[in-house]
């Protein structure tokens, strides 16, 4: 999963960044002080794999992994090529969802480019520039469906989609927003559309909010109702005491999280969010080599699951010996889960599920 992180300059990014990634991307009051897109790979955290860890002592320990992409503040005229506007907007067609981190706090000596904190206004100002530059892309894309209806007229009901996604962009709505069937949504998915991504608002909030109990903060529930309206997420966030959080060792952690009211981290609700957001499970398989886990799409079949760990095990897939996560804990070992029945052997039509615990057999 690659998540790019974008907003407008001095709302925090690049904080967050730092304080979730631990990656040491530059951070500075002032605009563009992220040239070039900084990149860092956190490991999910997940304890149904510790406690494989502790079961099966593995040589090897490999958590799914997810990419952050911490991409220079856009400005008005990005799409323009203003700022450092193409160049950016590029890196974020390759990620899987946005990070959209929005300012929600009062700071002086932080400097606004707009002179003033107003968390809507700069969504706005964000998804234009989207908007503008998908455009663009889905002119092309239409000229190039036109072209093709010389010869065979079945693409005109691609033309026809395509020009009213069009419209859509052009009325200042987001490709998320428009209506589609699944034939669309599939055809929807091979343009790179940047205002077609899953997107989570990263509501930045300052200490004294978090500590005054974030439901009060007028600028959140403003996000919120936007968000809402889209269908998109909403995280309350202090890139500060993520910051403080990252040099904690685990106790600490716990500790001071707990006086805060807060269950997790940042990082944590994060990545819960993007799961959930982009529809993601966790399959996990585990041995003496290694224990690991797998990040799948809900609804894929064994075989492909399969498919994630090698190719050859996808096509000459025979079944999958499955077990659900809590039954192994409760047994205490495999061999103690068989003796009971509870592994099961699972064929093609199997639709995998969350903390499943699988063996792979496979001849090719």
């Amino acid at each position: 999963m690659k998540l790019g992180i974008v907003g407008l300059p001095n709302v925090g990014k690049s904080t967050l960044f730092n304080a979730i990634t631990n990656a040491g991307a530059q951070s500075a009051n002032y605009p563009f002080c992220t040239i070039e897109p900084n990149v860092g790979v956190v490991a999910v955290p997940d304890k149904r794999l510790d406690k494989l860890a502790q079961m099966y002592d593995p040589d090897k320990y490999t958590p799914a992994t997810i990419e952050f992409v911490d991409i220079a503040g856009l400005v008005k005229g990005a799409s323009k090529g203003e700022g450092l506007g193409n160049k950016f907007l590029s890196n974020i067609r390759e990620c899987d969802a946005i990070v959209h981190v929005v300012r929600c706090f009062d700071n002086d000596d932080i400097i606004h480019v707009e002179g003033s904190v107003d968390p809507i206004r700069d969504i706005d100002t964000i998804n234009l520039e989207l908007i503008l530059s998908d455009v663009e892309l889905i002119t092309r894309r239409i000229d190039k469906a036109q072209k093709m209806t010389k010869a065979d007229k079945k693409y005109q009901a691609e033309v026809n989609f395509f020009k009213r996604v069009e419209e859509a962009l052009q009325n200042g709505k987001t490709a998320r927003s428009v209506e589609c069937d699944e034939d669309e949504k599939k055809l929807l998915s091979e343009v790179a559309l940047l205002t077609n991504k899953p997107v989570i608002y990263a509501a930045n909030m300052s200490e004294s909010d978090f500590e005054a109990g974030i439901e009060d903060n007028e600028r959140l529930q403003k996000v919120r109702e936007l968000a809402e309206s889209e269908g998109a997420a909403v995280l309350p966030i202090c890139a500060g005491l993520e910051e403080q959080i990252v040099e904690m060792d685990k106790e600490e952690k716990e500790l001071f999280l707990s006086d805060m009211g807060l269950e997790q981290s940042g990082l944590d609700r994060l990545i819960n969010e993007c799961y959930s957001l982009l529809g993601l499970i966790s399959y996990l398989t585990a041995g003496k080599p290694e224990v690991r886990a797998w990040t799948i799409k809900k609804g894929t079949k064994a075989p492909g699951a399969a498919g994630k760990i090698h190719t050859d095990f996808e096509r000459g897939f025979i079944r999958a010996e499955v077990i659900a996560y809590d039954d192994l804990i409760e047994c205490g070992s495999m061999a103690a889960a068989k003796e009971k029945g509870l592994v099961r052997s699972e064929g093609k039509e199997y639709v995998m599920k969350d903390g499943d615990v699988v063996l792979f057999r496979f001849n090719v």
